[in-house]
């Protein structure tokens, strides 16, 4: 009959091996995930090249083109810079549903959200998963001009968002 330490032994060294299996694999999926991102950024290069291209050489038609092309090239998951006149349609529907959220709430003068708040609002299950992936998109949103993080984890609408949020742009 095995000793106890024995089988603790057995036990941390079955623990160990698969750690060591999900480093390994985690190394894997970063080394893609770098060349993945390589790629990426290499095709971005190449849309706004043509862009450029197209705008140079055909004047406004090349205007129409590239804008034609650069919406065509952009997933509704990037996030754009806000600027004034942006309208809130150039963001995916979870985007949207983050900014008409916050803009009802600033409407009704009730102040910023939580992620956890805004999952109980979205009707989600309020679990770590989806609360990250809430915040994520805020943070997202936050980076780019759209919500203001005044305070940790508490989002509301930037100035000038909440007071064009009237016409959802």
């Amino acid at each position: 009959m095995p000793s106890v330490v024995g089988l603790l032994e057995q036990h941390e060294l079955s623990a160990r091996r698969r750690v060591d299996e999900l480093r390994e694999e985690a190394d894997r999926i970063q080394a893609e995930l770098a060349l993945a991102e390589q790629e990426w950024k290499e095709w971005a290069i190449a849309r706004s090249r043509v862009g450029a291209v197209l705008v140079s050489e055909n004047g406004d038609a090349g205007v129409e083109a590239a804008g034609e092309l650069r919406d065509a090239a952009k997933p509704k998951t990037q996030v754009p810079v806000w600027r004034e006149g942006l309208a809130w349609s150039v963001l995916s529907v979870d985007y949207q549903r983050i900014l008409q959220t916050l803009a009802d709430r600033h409407r009704l003068h009730q102040g910023p959200l939580t992620c956890q708040e805004m999952a109980v609002a979205f009707g989600m299950d309020v679990v770590p998963a989806k609360v990250e992936a809430l915040r994520s998109k805020a943070k997202r949103l936050v980076a780019r001009g759209w919500l203001a993080e005044r305070q940790p984890g508490q989002f509301t609408l930037v100035d000038a968002v909440a007071s064009r949020s009237g016409d959802g742009s």
